[in-house]
C-alpha cells in the first residue's frame, strides 16, 4: 500500500508540473499579443522556454506557424524573433526537423529593416550547418531561389549572403543554377543588390571550382569595376585580392591586373581611397613580376600626389609597407621625391600619417640616400606646427635612433620633446610622457640628467591628475634603467621637495612617486631615503594624502625586505588606524590586514 501511495503521489506531482508548464506557456503566448512592446519583447526572448514546454511536435505544428504571423510587428520584436529562431533547432527535434524554422526566417529575410534581415540571415546560416545535403537541396536551394528572384530588393540583398554556405554541398545541376542566380544579382537593376552581391563575390568564388571562377566569376567582377555606383566599385577592391589568391600566376596577370589598374585610376575618390588603403594587398596579389611592380609603384605615386587629402593620407600610411614590398631600388627611384612633397603637405593629417612611417623607410634605402633625402624631412616634421605630427615622429624613436644616432638625436629630437612636454593640450603632454623611458635608454644617464630629468619632475606638478599619475609611473620606469645611485641623487631630492610643498596636489604626487619608486628601489639603499618620506606624508594635515599613503603601503610592502615592513610600515599603519578621520582608519586597517595576510600565507606555504 505504501508503494502504491508513493506511485500515486509521484504521478500527481508529475501531473502538476505538466499543468504548471502549460500554464506558463499560456501566459507567455498571451504576452506575445500584449499591447505593450516591452512585454512582447520579454516574452519573445523566452521562445526557448515556450518551445521546450510544448515539445518538438507541438512546436512544429503550432508555434512555428504562429510565429510566422509576427512579420508585421515592431522592428525590435522582429530582431529578437530572428535571433531566437536560430536557437530553436533542439526544440524542433534537431537536424531532422530544423528546416521548418526556415519558413519564418525566409519571410524575415525580406523585411525592409536591415538589422532584421541580417539577424535572419545569421540564423539561417546556423541552421544550414546542421542540415544534410539532401535537406539543403530540398529546402535551402528553393529558399535561395525564391529570395534571389523576389519582387522586393530586400529579399535579393539577403540571398547574396547564402550562396557561399550551401554551394559546395549541392549537386552539379543545382550549383550551375546557383552560379547563374548569383551572376544575375551582380547585374541587378537595383544598386543595393549589386552592392550586396559584390560584397559576397570573393567569398562565393572561394567555393566555386577553378574553371567556373575563370569563366563566370572573374568576368562578373570585371563588370562590377565599371558599375555606375561608386559604392559598388569600391567593394571590388577586396574582391580583387581574394580572387587573385585563387588564380594561377599567369591567369592573375591576364585577368586581375587590368582590374587593379582600372580601380587605381577610378574617378571616385572613395574608390581610390580604398585602393590606397588596400594597396599592399593589391601589390601582393599582382605577383612579383618586375614590370607589374613598376607599373603599380607608378600608380601608388599618383595616389601620393592625389588631389584629395584623404587619399594622400591613406597612401602616406602605407609608404613603408609598399617600400618593403617593392625593394630598395624602386623605393629610391620612385618613392623618395613624393615623400619629400608630403612632408610639406598642406593637410596636417597627411603630414601626421607620414611622420608615423617616414623613418621605417630607412631600412628600404641605402644609408647615404636616407641621410640625404629622408633626414631633412624628418627634421622638418619635428619642427611642424602641429603637435600630432611631432608626436608621431617621436613615437618611432627606435627606428629614428638606428638611423641618425644619439648625438644628432639629442640635437634635433629633444627640442621637439621640450615643446611637446609643455603643449597646451594635456593629451599631447600625456602621450609625450610615455616615450620618456625609451629616450632614457637611448640618451644614457648623463644626457638624460641634463636634458629631461627636470621635465620628469615638472610633470608631477602638472595641473592634470592623469599626467601626475603617469609621471609617477614614469619615475618607476626610468628607475629600472638607471642605477640606484643616480636615482638617489636626481629623483629623491625632488620628491622630498614635493613632499614638503605647501600645495596638497604636489604632496599627493609625492605619495604616488614614493609608491612607484619603492616598486623598483625597494631592495636597494634608496629605500632608506624613501621610508622617511613615507612617514612625513603619513603625518600630512590633509586626510586624502594620509589614506592614499596607507593604501599604497600594501603595495609597497611587496617590494621591500620583511624588516622594513615590520619596523617601518606596520607601526605607521597602526598609528593611522587611530586617525581621527574614518576614511584614513578604514584604509589603514585594510592595508594592515592585507600585509598580515600575505605574511601568513608565505609562512604557511
Amino acid at each position: 500500500m505504501e508503494v502504491e501511495s508513493g506511485d500515486s503521489q509521484e504521478v500527481t506531482t508529475q501531473g502538476e508540473a505538466e499543468k504548471n508548464d502549460e500554464l506558463l506557456v499560456a501566459v507567455l503566448i498571451d504576452e506575445l499579443q500584449n499591447d505593450d512592446v516591452q512585454v512582447r519583447l520579454n516574452s519573445m526572448r523566452k521562445l526557448n522556454t515556450i518551445a521546450g514546454a510544448l515539445g518538438p511536435e507541438r512546436t512544429i505544428r503550432e508555434l512555428v506557424p504562429y510565429l510566422s504571423e509576427f512579420v508585421d510587428d515592431e522592428d525590435d520584436i522582429l530582431v529578437v524573433l530572428s535571433e531566437q529562431l536560430g536557437e530553436l533547432q533542439g526544440c524542433v527535434g534537431g537536424s531532422e526537423n530544423a528546416h521548418v524554422l526556415l519558413v519564418p526566417l525566409e519571410t524575415l529575410s525580406g523585411i525592409e529593416e536591415g538589422v532584421v534581415r541580417d539577424k535572419a540571415v545569421e540564423s539561417i546560416k546556423k541552421i544550414v550547418t546542421v542540415l544534410s545535403s539532401e535537406q539543403l537541396e530540398a529546402h535551402m536551394a528553393p529558399l535561395i531561389r525564391r529570395l534571389a528572384t523576389g519582387k522586393w530588393f530586400t529579399s535579393r540583398v539577403s540571398s547574396s549572403s547564402l550562396f557561399e554556405i550551401v554551394y559546395a554541398k549541392l549537386s552539379p545541376k543545382l550549383q550551375d543554377e546557383m552560379r547563374e542566380l548569383f551572376i544575375k544579382l551582380c547585374e541587378d537593376d537595383t544598386p543595393m543588390v549589386r552592392r550586396a552581391a559584390c560584397q559576397q563575390l570573393g567569398k562565393f568564388a572561394s567555393v566555386v571550382d577553378y574553371k567556373n571562377v575563370m569563366a563566370e566569376i572573374v568576368p562578373s567582377m570585371a563588370k562590377l569595376t565599371k558599375d555606375a555606383q561608386d559604392s559598388v566599385r569600391l567593394r571590388t577592391v577586396e574582391n580583387c585580392v581574394m580572387v587573385a589568391n585563387l588564380l594561377k600566376p599567369e591567369d592573375r596577370e591576364a585577368k586581375i591586373l587590368p582590374i587593379i589598374y582600372a580601380l587605381c585610376k577610378d574617378k571616385s575618390w572613395r574608390v581610390r581611397y580604398m585602393v590606397a588603403d588596400k594597396f599592399c594587398s593589391l601589390t601582393e596579389a599582382a605577383g612579383e613580376d618586375k614590370k607589374n611592380r613598376t607599373e603599380l609603384i607608378n600608380i601608388f605615386v599618383q595616389l601620393l600626389q592625389d588631389g584629395e587629402a584623404e587619399i594622400r593620407t591613406a597612401a602616406a600610411q602605407k609608404v613603408a609597407e609598399v617600400a618593403k614590398l617593392v625593394g630598395e631600388k624602386l623605393t629610391t627611384e620612385k618613392l623618395l621625391k613624393p615623400v619629400e612633397a608630403l612632408a610639406k603637405d598642406e593637410c596636417q593629417f597627411t603630414r601626421a600619417a607620414l611622420a608615423s612611417v617616414i623613418m621605417s623607410l630607412a631600412s628600404c634605402a641605402p644609408k647615404d640616400v636616407v641621410l640625404e633625402h629622408l633626414l631633412p624631412q624628418f627634421l622638418q616634421l619635428l619642427k611642424d606646427e602641429n603637435p600630432e605630427v611631432r608626436l608621431n615622429v617621436i613615437s618611432k624613436l627606435e627606428e629614428v635612433n638606428t638611423v641618425i644616432g644619439v648625438e644628432l638625436l639629442s640635437q634635433s629630437l629633444l627640442p621637439a620633446v621640450d615643446d611637446l612636454a609643455k603643449d597646451k593640450k594635456w593629451r599631447i603632454r600625456l602621450a609625450t610622457l610615455q616615450y620618456i623611458p625609451l629616450l632614457a635608454r637611448k640618451l644614457g644617464p648623463e644626457l638624460f640628467e641634463k636634458r629631461l630629468c627636470k621635465q620628469c619632475i615638472d610633470w608631477l606638478r602638472d595641473s592634470v591628475w592623469s599626467i601626475r599619475i603617469a609621471a609617477a609611473e614614469n619615475l618607476r620606469e626610468v628607475a629600472k634603467i638607471f642605477e640606484a645611485k643616480w636615482i638617489s641623487s636626481n629623483f629623491i631630492p625632488e620628491v622630498k621637495t614635493l613632499a614638503e610643498s605647501k600645495k596638497p596636489g604636489h604632496r599627493m604626487s609625492a605619495v604616488y612617486a614614493v609608491n612607484h619608486l619603492t616598486e623598483t628601489m625597494g631592495k636597494t639603499p634608496v629605500i632608506k631615503e624613501l621610508v622617511p618620506l613615507a612617514h612625513l606624508l603619513s603625518e600630512d594635515k590633509v586626510a586624502n594624502i594620509r589614506f592614499t599613503l596607507a593604501r599604497s603601503m600594501a603595495n609597497m610592502a611587496k617590494h621591500v625586505d620583511k624588516s622594513v615592513v615590520k619596523d617601518e610600515f606596520l607601526p605607521c599603519l597602526e598609528r593611522l588606524s587611530n586617525d581621527p578621520d574614518k576614511d584614513v582608519v578604514y584604509f589603514a586597517k585594510e592595508a594592515y590586514d592585507t600585509i598580515n595576510a600575505v605574511e601568513t600565507e608565505q609562512k604557511t606555504s
